[in-house]
Order: structure tokens, then C-alpha cells, then sequence
């Protein structure tokens, strides 16, 4: 497998690597572009995200994939990429961290919890208790972790990927939505085409084989170049003006109970941004928003029911759409 040596001089720069690391991604995970752009969108615009599917679709496997293609180590010598599996007897101090008696000193010292790092995997989240899942709260909204009196910045690069079975299943806790709210996606994985999955069974020794030697493609410090590359990202005042549409329509729509928050257009704005820069383009069109509206807002919403969910979200967005492609933008 080829070897990017991100980060090292002479080579390309960090946004020339964002399609080299799709490819090195889909060296493991095979049919699944499209997720995979969303997942980096979701790092690049310094949101979290959430993948939903039955067991055994590959969804831990992509979250994997893409924490050792962009890790590196820390100042300490450590890998920033800690993985939590999420278990009903999982308690928040597990997460957190906790303080043990250090008898030489004869004082309390606080050893650290997974969540200090940088790329957090959440594994099968909803099979925590909700207490469990709300101590994730302050990291994922504010960057930051409270013990006692203390309080902890975390690095700023801080991603977490989560992963969760349909809400249906036996033994599964809904997340709470103040924290579905914390995740810039929700993305559904699904299983991949009849090729693919016949592709799949003939290379899994190959497929399991690039995934145990993965290279980094970039390193911490790409990564925090290319947030703010994707800051400045133009967007046209149309399509502004279409995601206030979207955002405003499912709070009037009669089908949807809850709508959507202002917190949410701006998350969906930074999603478009970071989807344009991964997509190679410094600049939004009408597609990205096609793209991206649902997997960015469709977990904020509650429906009146099943059927409406089907529907409603496809009405108000379809309607913004054809009022873009009369505009002609580009």
C-alpha cells in the first residue's frame, strides 16, 4: 500500500491530499464514496458524526479507517485515537476519567479517560445508558471536560465518530436530542450493492490486510489547515437564503412537530462549506445542498409519524430545490 508521508516537505499540500485519502479509505471500505465524503465533510467542518445501521455494514470499520488515516501522536507519545465500547454497565467516570490515591504522594491524582484524545470512536453508543451518553455533552458541544472544580480543554482537534444500531433493536437506549443535536450527521450506512458485496467476498483477505496497515494521509496539523480552508469556502446569498428556507420550513411544516434550530442552519452551513472542499471546489453549488440537507437535519426533526417522516423532509426540500434551479447561480 502506498505510503503519503503526509506533512512532509515537498510533498503536496493538505487540501491536494483530501482525495488521496478518500482512495486510501476505500481501500478498505469498499462502495460507500459517498459516506466516506460525508465523514471527512463532518471533520473538516469541526462537527461530529453519527453512523446508523445493523450490525456488521462496516460502520466501525469506516470510523477505524479514517482515525488511523489522519492520526498521528501526541507529546506525550500516545495515539490520539481511543476507541469506547459502549456497553450498559459502561459508567461516565469509564469516559471521563477518575481520581486514584497515589500512595507516594499521598494525594489524589486524576488519571484521564479515553475521551482525551483526538479522534474519539464511540462504538455501538446507544447501548449505554443515557446517563452514560450525556457525558459526552461538554466535549462534543464545548471542547471541554469538567471534573469537580477543574476544568480541561481538550485538543483542538476533537472528532468523534459515532456509531449506533436502529433504535428498534433489544438492548438500545435512544440518544437524547440535545446530544443528536451535538452531531452534524446522522448518516445511514446500508449494505452495498450485489457486485460490490461479491467483490467484498472474494478480497477480504486483502480488504482486512489494508486495513491492519494503514498510513497516515494527514496529520493532525493538515487537518486544522483544512478547517480553516473550508472557513472560507464561498457561499452564494441564494443558497444562504435556501438553507434558512429549509431550516424555517420544518418548523412550519404541519407534519413535523420539532423543527429544525438556528444552531442547525449554521451546522448545515459549515457542512456545505467543508462538502465543497472535499468535493475539490472553492465554492458551493445547488447539488451540495441536495447532497447534504438530509443526512444534516433529518435526526434534529420529530415527525407526527412514520409516514410523515417519508415525506415531509423530501417536500420542503425538493420545493427549495426547484426554486435554485430556476436561478441559475453558476
Amino acid at each position: 500500500m502506498e505510503d503519503y508521508s503526509a506533512g512532509q516537505p515537498g510533498t503536496d499540500t493538505a487540501k491536494e491530499r483530501i482525495p488521496q485519502l478518500i482512495t486510501h479509505m476505500e481501500s478498505v471500505i469498499r462502495g460507500k464514496r459517498l459516506q466516506i465524503e460525508m465523514v471527512i465533510t463532518c471533520l473538516l467542518a469541526k462537527g461530529h458524526v453519527l453512523m446508523e445501521d445493523n450490525p456488521g455494514t462496516g460502520k466501525t470499520v469506516l470510523a477505524r479507517t479514517l482515525a488511523h488515516s489522519v492520526s498521528g501522536h501526541g507529546e506525550d507519545g500516545n495515539i490520539i485515537f481511543k476507541r469506547i465500547q459502549f456497553t450498559p454497565d459502561l459508567l461516565p467516570m469509564d469516559l471521563i476519567g477518575s481520581h486514584l490515591f497515589d500512595e507516594r504522594n499521598t494525594d489524589f491524582v486524576f488519571k484521564k479517560g479515553p475521551l482525551f484524545c483526538n479522534v474519539l470512536l464511540a462504538d455501538e453508543i446507544n447501548r449505554a445508558s443515557p446517563k452514560v451518553q450525556s457525558a459526552l455533552l461538554e466535549c462534543m458541544a464545548e471542547g471541554q471536560i469538567t471534573v469537580g472544580d477543574t476544568t480541561t480543554k481538550l485538543e483542538d482537534l476533537f472528532f468523534t465518530i459515532a456509531t449506533q444500531n436502529p433504535v428498534e433493536m433489544e438492548g438500545t437506549y435512544p440518544l437524547p436530542a440535545a446530544q443528536l443535536d451535538r452531531f452534524f450527521m446522522k448518516i445511514y450506512f446500508g449494505y452495498v450493492d450485489a457486485a460490490t458485496e461479491v467483490d467484498i467476498y472474494r478480497n477480504y483477505d486483502r480488504i482486512q490486510d489494508n486495513l491492519e496497515h494503514l498510513k497516515q494521509v494527514l496529520n493532525p496539523q493538515d487537518v486544522l489547515d483544512l478547517r480553516r480552508e473550508a472557513e472560507s469556502v464561498f457561499v452564494h446569498d441564494e443558497i444562504i437564503q435556501a438553507v434558512s428556507n429549509i431550516v424555517r420550513g420544518t418548523r412550519e411544516h404541519q407534519e413535523i412537530t420539532l423543527g429544525a434550530s438556528t444552531r442547525a442552519g449554521i451546522a448545515f452551513l459549515r457542512c456545505l462549506r467543508a462538502f465543497a472542499l472535499v468535493k475539490g471546489r472553492s465554492f458551493v453549488i445547488e447539488d451540495d445542498v441536495q447532497a447534504i440537507a438530509r443526512a444534516v437535519l433529518d435526526h434534529r426533526l420529530i415527525y407526527r409519524n412514520r409516514e410523515a417522516k417519508l415525506k415531509a423532509f423530501d417536500q420542503i426540500l425538493h420545493k427549495e430545490m426547484d426554486r435554485l434551479s430556476k436561478l441559475k447561480l453558476y
